[in-house]
């Protein structure tokens, strides 16, 4: 069996990602999480997985946990997220540093062959160009969630250089699926027009963005790892189709036939990016099928029983 750490296991992307693992019978996945964002109903109760409660930002904590497993693979995901929350807190964003070192210094120490980071489509800040591409788009932004997005993809890089531990880094966009929480902008969403309550929109809701359904993200990981793509390199995940967040409210309402009324609300005041669209060449190589349109995504929410977990 192919050992695999994922950090954040609790979460909406590490849990599906444990999901995907576990569907193709040779892995044994160990998840930890600290559980500030995560939650316990969302890890799998497959006989080769196992969930840890751990805080990888305590050494103590992982420490113990990869000298004992003896990792092959480690995918680094826990952090602290969401725009509302990464910006009220930023001390607390900033000591994901801490984890990042660990989970380096320890898969050097702990013969890991290759560490997946999760980085994030935020680092690119307010866009230069679109689509935003891994190689030609300068990381800009200043928030302190996307410097240590930053901060993380030179530890991982020096990491490699200096000790030769391979990496892959991952910016992801915005990705949706049945077990995301409604903290983020489609479970909320939908999650309100069930409901038939106010759909709540920043500003006048001509920011775009683009949503890539977690099957896709899985997919593309999984292959990326099974078959040795993009190492020691970077690569978006995230789908290339721009929608206005008022066209994503309207889409919604019409699919679950909802009576919601959109509220527009003053415009958040830092950390609403007006445009955002990965350059997904990279990504739609390695597929090599179609990506999953919003209106099919959406409708397997509505479909799932696992719902906003």
């Amino acid at each position: 069996m192919i050992k695999v750490l994922i950090t954040g296991g609790a979460g909406f992307i590490g849990s599906s990602l444990a999901d995907k693992l576990l569907q193709q019978g040779n892995y044994y996945v160990v998840s930890v999480d600290n559980l500030l964002t995560g939650n316990i109903l969302k890890v799998s109760s497959h006989p080769s997985c196992k969930f840890i409660k751990c805080d990888v930002n305590n050494y103590n904590d992982i420490s113990a946990i990869m000298t004992s497993f003896q990792f092959d693979y480690v995918f680094h995901y826990a952090a602290v997220v969401g725009v509302k929350r990464t910006i009220e807190n930023p001390i607390m964003v900033l000591e994901d540093l801490d984890g990042i070192k660990n989970i380096l210094s320890l898969s050097k120490n702990t013969g890991v062959k290759r560490v997946f980071f999760s980085s994030s489509s935020e680092v690119y800040g307010e866009p230069v160009e679109l689509p935003q591409h891994e190689e030609t788009t300068p990381l800009n932004s200043r928030l302190p969630y996307a410097v240590v997005k930053n901060v993380g993809e030179a530890f991982c890089r020096s990491y490699e250089k200096e000790f030769g531990l391979s990496f892959t880094i991952f910016r992801f966009f915005n990705t949706y699926g049945p077990k995301q929480s409604t903290d983020f902008v489609i479970s909320k969403f939908i999650s309100a027009a069930l409901k038939n309550d106010p759909i709540t929109i920043y500003g006048t809701g001509s920011q775009t963005r683009t949503f890539c359904y977690i099957e896709d993200n899985t997919d593309c990981v999984l292959k990326i790892l099974e078959r040795n793509h993009e190492v020691n390199d970077v690569i978006n995940i995230g789908n290339d189709l721009n929608y206005t967040i008022l066209q994503l409210a309207q889409l919604i309402v019409g699919l679950t036939n909802s009576k919601s009324k959109i509220d527009f609300v003053s415009p958040l005041k830092e950390g609403d990016m007006t445009r955002r669209q990965p350059d997904a060449s990279k990504m739609k190589a390695i597929l090599n099928r179609e990506l999953i349109s919003l209106d099919d995504g959406i409708q397997r929410i509505l479909k799932s029983e696992m719902m906003f977990l």
